[in-house]
């Protein structure tokens, strides 16, 4: 398009602010209580099938093992994971941890109860997985519970504000280093989920949420930003392909390090709680 010189600069203005679109405030249908289990264990389905063909668990498997490598090979490593879902990221671990003969442990936690009773029938049999309810935004454990903390597609669901608590209580829950894992928004991004969600599935939450989550993610400019707000430093954002993102944290000054009391003191085990294996930990209540 030919643009008259004198009007080139507001046009290169205007260009700049649509390339993006704004950052929505609005609620999924996935994120309001009392949703019929069928549709919920359907939607959820959808997520597993777009974290597996999308590039999430690839994401998380692809930056994990440098972190876990922190942890002596003689123990048991221990990932939370905050914002499960139906736990098919937990499950991925699980069996990457057999596959290179990694003792791995994995705390998958979500807030709603409705999710948590959808992920129980999915990670049912895989001990290595342990379902607990925490509030992402502040979990009431000790600081530096576990080696390593994940989030996955689950920050977008946070304001501004709630998704610095989220990162700030990455960060302090994590020995090692943490893991996120997340949509970033985009005109591109959008029209792929919309389109997407009409070919792949009739499930109308999916249909609804898919897009949705798009707009309500983050830029990783201002997943930059965010991570600044938490005083968190040394986590790059990374732009993925299919329109994601990854921010991975691993500490590297010496204060930041634990010592060998600390982990020892501070180590959280669902285990010893007493809860039975792969039923929630209602920690919240």
């Amino acid at each position: 398009m030919n643009v008259p010189a004198a009007l080139r600069p507001a046009w290169h203005a205007m260009a700049r602010a649509t390339a993006v679109p704004p950052r929505r405030e609005a609620t999924e249908l996935m994120d309001e209580p009392g949703q019929d289990p069928v549709e919920l264990a359907a939607n959820l389905r959808d997520i597993r099938r777009v974290n597996r063909l999308g590039g999430g668990t690839a994401a998380v498997l692809s930056e994990l093992p440098a972190l876990l490598s922190l942890v002596p090979p003689d123990r048991e490593a221990s990932v939370l994971d905050l914002g499960t879902g139906s736990g098919d990221i937990p499950l991925a671990i699980a069996r990457w941890g057999r596959r290179h003969r990694r003792q791995v442990r994995i705390v998958a936690s979500d807030f709603s109860d409705d999710i948590l009773a959808a992920a129980s029938p999915v990670v049912a049999g895989e001990p290595a997985i342990e379902l607990a309810r925490y509030d992402a935004r502040a979990v009431h454990l000790p600081d530096r519970s576990f080696d390593v903390v994940l989030c996955s597609m689950t920050l977008h669901h946070f304001p501004p504000d709630d998704a610095v608590a989220v990162l700030s209580e990455m960060h302090r829950l994590s020995r090692h280093g943490f893991v996120l894992n997340d949509l970033a928004r985009s005109w591109h991004g959008y029209a792929g989920a919309w389109l997407s969600s009409r070919l792949a599935t009739r499930n109308r939450m999916t249909r609804h949420d898919a897009p949705l989550s798009v707009l309500r993610a983050y830029t990783p400019t201002e997943l930059e930003d965010l991570l600044a707000r938490a005083g968190i430093l040394g986590a790059p954002v990374r732009r993925r392909p299919l329109f994601r993102m990854t921010a991975v944290h691993q500490p590297s000054l010496p204060s930041e390090a634990p010592s060998p009391s600390q982990e020892t003191d501070t180590a959280f085990s669902p285990s010893l709680a007493g809860p039975p294996a792969n039923q929630p930990v209602d920690a919240e209540r």
